[in-house]
Formats: C-alpha cells, structure tokens, sequence
C-alpha cells in the first residue's frame, strides 16, 4: 500500500461531471490523450445524454453535450471544469497527453508536499492536473 494511504482512505465515490461543446470528441481526447476508459455513453448521434469514463486507478468522471435551455437542470457551462487525478506515471502521462495534442500548461514538476504533477488544457478549455499526490489519509 503506497505511503500516503491507509486502511482509513475509502475508494474513491466522487464523480466530478463536466459539460461539453462536442461531448463525442472530448470523449475521444479524454480517452486517447490521458487513458480514461469509455465505460458507457448514452445518446444519438453527436448529441451525448449522459457518458462515464472510468480512471484506471481508481473513479472517473461523467460528462454531457452542453443544453442551451432554460429548463437545463444541471446548466454547467463547457470550459470551465477543473480537476485532479491521481496517477503514479505522470512524466509518461504527460508524454502520452502531448503526443496526443494536448496543450500542456505546467510540464512534469515535484512539488513542496512531495507530489510529482503536470497540468494541462483540453480542448474544450478544461483544466486537468495529473500527479502522484494521493490526499491524506483520513484521520481515525
């Protein structure tokens, strides 16, 4: 069991949900440039209702078209979502993630609480931050 966790640090139940422009190619990016896995999508033709992509490590996300209605009940606007992921390879992520055309905004750096991380865009704005920082464990 890595150092930072412990019997103590539940699975991971959080699932962050963003909103998208072009929800299938944000899919497709997500997928191709970071690993996360197409676990199920829901919709009909470029429109996606409803779409979980699992982290291999642990969680995921879930993400939708963007809905340009007054009734929307969840009217997150695209572009804005920011989030951390968890990874124990971030130096080989962030090289997967430029390979793959992603805009990398911090490259690969150790940080003050011992946490490896990179950061970067997708193309629908988002900020995405990958390192090796776990959380602390939670206190008994």
């Amino acid at each position: 069991m890595p150092e930072n966790l412990s019997d103590t640090t539940p699975a991971p139940q959080v699932w962050p949900t963003l909103r998208a422009r072009d929800a299938r190619a944000l899919i497709r990016f997500l997928v191709d440039a970071f690993g996360f896995e197409e676990t199920v999508v829901h919709g009909e033709g470029e429109r996606v209702e409803h779409a979980q992509l699992s982290w291999p490590e642990g969680g995921g996300i879930m993400l939708g078209s963007v809905k340009e209605a007054e009734d929307d009940r969840w009217p997150l606007r695209p572009g804005t979502f920011g989030g951390y992921v968890v990874t124990d390879r971030p130096d080989e992520l962030c090289a997967r993630a430029r390979a793959a055309g992603a805009e990398i905004i911090a490259e690969p750096a150790d940080t003050d609480y011992g946490s490896r991380e990179f950061g970067v865009r997708d193309p629908e704005g988002n900020l995405w931050s990958f390192g090796t920082y776990r959380g602390e464990p939670r206190k008994a």
